[in-house]
């Protein structure tokens, strides 16, 4: 078994009131849960879900998918560095092979994880067994450990289950930003009874809600928790970025020092500033938001507006 406690995680994560005059006018007190601050380089809900998926992998090599962008990739890129794991990562766009990497994927590079370039239908059905398999073959790791995108599965749904747990009894509502529905899937099974679980999709698509359900029945036999899904906040897509939604994320940073990620955490907060002014929460409400990542400043990609089509990921 690969032990973790070289990694020094900061648990549990500290919980913080932030006063905010767009909460408080509305009788809503506002935490933050910052599970940024678990670990410099696993941070926040990468940690909880790669944290038992190391442990499984046992030392055997790793191997997972994401973008050109995706922050998964890194964290996991970084755990293979400061453990001795052998890590490959499964890039979507053949298209990128060759060319000069840009700063998430040389940070992995660096990191010591193997690309692997593949097509984006491959891609696309990379969960299909004949699929992955002939992926790890040609990636020359046939026996290698399997983490899914973004690192969400049975396991990384129990190790969420913690989160729940720290913050059963000091919150009514606790908010998360969700891409692959794993961290919101186990945040809710670990809390308390009167505490609910409200998630933010980055992602347009409607389908969450039942990857949601399908992660709770692998992990626990059946949903557990009460939770709902909003998905009015998603600014268009994955990686969408619009300047309404950097200005709100400037002023909360510049409002409580704190600085806001930009694809998960700024809609997160958004939709809850949002959700408070139109009185979704009674009067009274204490609302926790986790914040499950941090700026990355070199990777982050340019702003999207009329005429592009920015697409990075998990």
């Amino acid at each position: 078994m690969t032990s973790l406690d070289a990694l020094e995680p900061r648990l549990p994560s500290p919980l913080r009131e932030v006063p905010d005059d767009r909460f408080a006018r509305h009788g809503v007190r506002l935490f933050l849960k910052r599970d940024d601050l678990i670990h410099p380089e696993l941070v926040g809900n990468k940690w909880r879900k790669l944290a038992p998926n190391l442990t499984a992998a046992a030392g055997r090599p790793i191997v997972t998918f994401g973008g050109a962008y995706s922050n998964h990739l890194r964290a996991t890129a970084a755990a293979g560095r400061l453990l001795g794991v052998p890590t490959v990562g499964v890039v979507r766009g053949q298209e990128l092979a060759g060319r000069p990497l840009n700063p998430v994927l040389a940070r992995c590079a660096a990191d010591g994880m193997r690309l692997h370039f593949v097509d984006r239908s491959t891609y696309r059905r990379k969960a299909e067994p004949d699929i992955l398999a002939a992926v790890l073959g040609s990636a020359g790791v046939p026996d290698a450990y399997v983490v899914p995108e973004g690192g969400s599965n049975a396991a990384a749904v129990r190790g969420c289950l913690a989160l729940g747990a720290e913050l059963r009894g000091r919150a009514d509502v606790v908010a998360v930003a969700c891409g692959t529905g794993g961290t919101l899937a186990g945040l809710a099974a670990g809390l308390g009874p009167g505490q609910r679980a409200l998630g933010i999709p980055v992602l347009k698509g409607g389908f969450l809600a039942d990857e949601i359900r399908r992660l709770q029945g692998a992990a626990f036999g059946g949903r557990r928790g009460s939770w709902s899904l909003d998905e009015r906040f998603h600014f268009g897509g994955y990686a969408r970025v619009p300047a309404l939604l950097d200005a709100f994320a400037e002023d909360f940073e510049e409002r409580h020092r704190l600085p806001v990620e930009r694809l998960y955490v700024a809609k997160l907060l958004y939709g809850l500033v949002a959700l408070t002014e139109e009185g979704a929460f009674p009067r009274g409400t204490v609302l926790a938001a986790v914040i499950t990542g941090r700026p990355f400043p070199p990777s982050r990609p340019p702003r999207s507006g009329p005429g592009t089509d920015q697409v990075a990921s998990r």
